[in-house]
């Protein structure tokens, strides 16, 4: 499948505005609603063991073709899901129960559900972002929350040169957010959208994790401050 464009990068400053070159509109599109959403360049791995979902990822893997992932939420299916291909099968028992990592590639809209096949699909409708130039305050504004947030996590700073190439989605992929917060994300079509609110969910995540270690701190001193 292939990969993103990214039309008019820079170097040091790759553009993020999304194109993927298929058909907007696919009919009999494999859909697995899940109680969770995947975003674009995110690994999710899968546990598949219900009948209908093995004959799904079975026929996904004979096709090399992609299913999407859809929120289940509390409010029903989300219509705005997220792509994914089968990146590689970890196990498989005899009876077709198997454990998958895929990778989210690219958003798509449900236009219709589809009942007729043995497992669920839907017409779906793969989304572009608008076109526009990106900003690059928000680039950088994102590129250095996110490095704080992961220094601060782990104690090493991002490699420099990796950062530089990646968007909100690459960067999001790789930390927990709530449901709600990724969801956001996968609806917007604006990159430069999307890099102002990650750079507040990467800011919120740091003030959380600060105010956890300081709890901790408090805890381990039993509420006295050690100088030392």
């Amino acid at each position: 499948m292939p990969g993103p464009v990214y039309p008019g990068s820079r170097p040091g400053h790759p553009a993020r505005s999304y194109t993927w070159p298929v058909a907007s509109i696919v009919r009999e599109f494999p859909l697995f609603p899940l109680g969770l959403v995947a975003l674009p360049s995110e690994v999710v791995p899968l546990h598949i063991f219900e009948e209908r979902y093995k004959t799904m990822i079975g026929e996904c893997l004979e096709s090399e073709g992609e299913f999407g992932i859809v929120w289940l939420s509390d409010d029903g299916l989300r219509p705005v899901g997220c792509a994914c291909e089968i990146s590689e099968v970890l196990d498989r028992a005899e009876d077709g129960r198997m454990n998958i990592l895929t990778r989210g590639t690219r958003p798509f809209r449900i236009v219709a559900r589809q009942d007729h096949l043995p497992f669920p699909a839907g017409e779906v409708e793969f989304l572009d972002d608008k076109t526009e130039e990106l900003d690059p305050g928000a680039l950088e504004d994102a590129h250095a929350a996110y490095a704080a947030l992961v220094e601060q996590a782990t104690d090493r700073r991002p490699d420099e040169a990796e950062l530089l190439t990646m968007g909100a989605y690459e960067m999001a992929a790789t930390v927990d957010f709530g449901l709600d917060a990724k969801q956001g994300l996968l609806d917007l079509r604006s990159e430069n959208a999307r890099l102002r609110l990650v750079t507040r969910l990467f800011r919120a995540a740091s003030k959380r994790l600060d105010f956890a270690e300081r709890a901790q701190a408090r805890a381990r001193s039993n509420g006295k401050v050690r100088f030392s």
